[in-house]
């Protein structure tokens, strides 16, 4: 039997403010699908392949339970985001004890990332897929540390 799984469709967050949330996500890229006034939801569509994000609004004094997901970018891309960002009036955030100064490695994968929240506190994150094997460093490098390890090898 092959294997079931193929991607991840959809995901779902909670904020506070709809219409903050929305303005927010498209000025990130996304494409607003639906809006469901009633219900106080909001779909957008990510990428060629039209995944899901659903942004649904608690109500009033109920506290929003924060979110973690990624954002898939090509390697050129993520080089640029925290740039991006910024130009965005975002500010990029710590991660893995180090300082938004440039991308992350996840030397287990790897991939490199840089990491934002949203107005409501969801962590999100940019990550894109490096060429290179795994490799075990007992820390977080920053991509141009990675790079110049791979170099040395």
């Amino acid at each position: 039997m092959t294997n079931m799984i193929q991607n991840l469709y959809e995901t779902h967050i909670q904020v506070q403010d709809l219409q903050a949330s929305i303005a927010f996500y498209q000025d990130l890229g996304l494409e607003l699908s639906l809006v469901i006034e009633e219900r106080r939801v909001a779909f957008f569509y990510i990428g060629r392949d039209r995944q899901l994000l659903g942004v649904w609004e608690v109500p009033a004094g109920t506290e929003v339970r924060r979110r973690h997901f990624a954002f898939g970018t090509d390697l050129e891309q993520l080089e640029k985001s925290i740039d991006w960002l910024q130009a965005k009036g975002l500010s990029p955030i710590p991660a893995l004890g180090r300082e938004p100064i440039e991308p992350i490695v996840h030397t287990w994968m790897p991939a490199a990332a840089v990491y934002f929240n949203d107005s409501d506190g969801n962590e999100l994150d940019f990550i894109a897929w490096l060429p290179d094997e795994p490799r075990e460093l007992g820390y977080v490098p920053y991509l141009s540390e990675w790079r110049a390890l791979h170099q040395q090898s």
